[in-house]
């Protein structure tokens, strides 16, 4: 394995920025200091870059096994890579679902040939297979998914007895996707008694509406509380939701967390008229009080991550009406020069950043030796030109869609160089290297 010496480096870590060398051997840090004399393969003069430590998304779908028309490992990892994502956590909603511990290891043999980062899949949990959850490794697994929510596949979780079983039983951190099916049927019945089959996009906040996350989100984190169960939730996309959460407890010693994702810090119901389909999520982009109050729960430690919910289809399923166009949308390669983007309209800090989408993943998930810059951890790094503009277009885009929600979107900062467990996995601009990615491990 190839050493690297990074010169003069603007280190963005542990809430603080100063300037130092690292020196990568043998995929770890070995050492940080303010003049590194040494030999190695690689030397990078990052004099004017800024290093982050290497983002860690827990949630993305990747699509694979089953759905590969839209996605497949190989080709989300590597824009993940491009994107300063090293990590990665991947849902179990491909197909066949993730339901069996045979099932969850295929994907984890999939993506042992296949990731260009660093990967983990979460179990999926059904009405009817708590027996499989519970056989899961908690060392090897980052978690257990539950769908509260009918969203893509069918693996909601309905029965308040499973969900009792679940909440109680579980060793290990639950993630919940948070909506409440019977009012979001309500509400879709009641605009097609109104508009029939000819429903706009932009009415989807109000058909999986703010009541319909708040039931579901307000019930989970009471089952969490009843069993003190390690509970995660997914994709707050409501301003009232935030109120469920505390920023009193260190995060350590948080049993109640939650993520916030990119397109709900940044779109609002007012982009459905230009974006249509490309910005139909579950849960929905909603209005800008909430994509507002979500960013205060951000940046206040209520709600303790950022990620993406990365979810590409293609752009045909996404040009079907809005009945027939499926949730979700790309964005693993955008999401931290998009969050940079936000830093430079001065609505977070470079440190923040750093905090939200690197260690405060680690520390929820108990990652081992990743997610902070210190010496004896994997060198998952990203280096970022902070003034240096890029329009995303259809021939830099690296999905398998080949489409993206930003298409169009001028950002000011771009990734530069991405080190994934020690190996320069894309320089300038192009994918350097197909070592893959390593599996994560978990201090539990």
């Amino acid at each position: 394995m190839a050493s690297i010496l990074i010169k003069a480096a603007t280190i963005v870590n542990e809430h603080k920025q100063f300037v130092a060398d690292i020196l990568v051997k043998d995929g770890l840090i070995e050492k940080i200091a303010p003049n590194i004399d040494a030999q190695a393969d690689k030397v990078i003069n990052a004099e004017g870059l800024y290093l982050f430590p290497g983002a860690i998304d827990d949630q993305v779908h990747f699509r694979e096994p089953g759905l590969t028309h839209k996605a497949n490992i190989h080709s989300e990892s590597r824009a993940a890579v491009a994107g300063g994502i090293t990590s990665f956590m991947e849902m179990p909603n491909t197909v066949p679902n993730a339901l069996t511990q045979e099932l969850l290891e295929d994907k984890y043999q999939i993506a042992a040939q296949n990731s260009l980062a660093n990967y983990s899949f979460f179990m999926g949990a059904s009405n009817n297979n708590l027996d499989e959850v519970l056989r899961t490794d908690e060392k090897n697994v980052c978690g257990i998914k539950v769908f509260m929510g009918s969203s893509t596949g069918n693996m909601l979780v309905d029965n308040p007895v499973t969900l009792e079983h679940l909440f109680s039983q579980s060793p290990m951190l639950i993630a919940t996707h948070c909506e409440d099916e019977a009012t979001i049927q309500s509400n879709l019945a009641h605009f097609k008694q109104l508009l029939g089959d000819n429903i706009p996009v932009r009415l989807h906040p109000k058909i999986r509406s703010e009541e319909a996350c708040y039931l579901s989100s307000s019930m989970a984190v009471a089952l969490a509380k009843k069993y003190n169960t390690r509970l995660h939730i997914l994709h707050i996309s409501t301003e009232k939701e935030t109120h469920l959460f505390e920023n009193t407890t260190p995060l350590k010693d948080k049993r109640i967390t939650a993520e916030a994702c990119v397109h709900h810090l940044w779109f609002s119901n007012k982009d459905y008229e230009t974006k249509g389909n490309l910005i139909k999520w579950n849960p929905a982009v909603k209005t800008e009080h909430d994509r507002d109050g979500i960013l205060k729960a951000v940046l206040d430690g209520r709600i303790d991550v950022i990620a993406t919910d990365h979810a590409p289809h293609t752009i045909e399923e996404k040009a079907l009406p809005y009945l027939q166009a499926p949730s979700g949308g790309p964005l693993v390669q955008h999401a931290l020069v998009a969050m940079l983007e936000l830093y430079h309209h001065g609505k977070i800090t470079l440190e923040q950043i750093a905090e939200k989408m690197a260690h405060n993943v680690a520390t929820c998930f108990q990652i081992e030796k990743r997610g902070f810059i210190r010496e004896g951890y994997f060198a998952d790094l990203v280096l970022a030109d902070l003034n240096k503009p890029w329009q995303v277009q259809k021939d830099n885009i690296l999905y398998k869609c080949g489409w993206s929600p930003f298409e169009g979107t001028t950002f000011r900062s771009s990734v530069k160089h991405t080190i994934v467990s020690g190996n320069l996995a894309w320089s300038d601009g192009k994918l350097v290297s197909d070592i893959s990615g390593k599996r994560l491990s978990f201090e539990r």
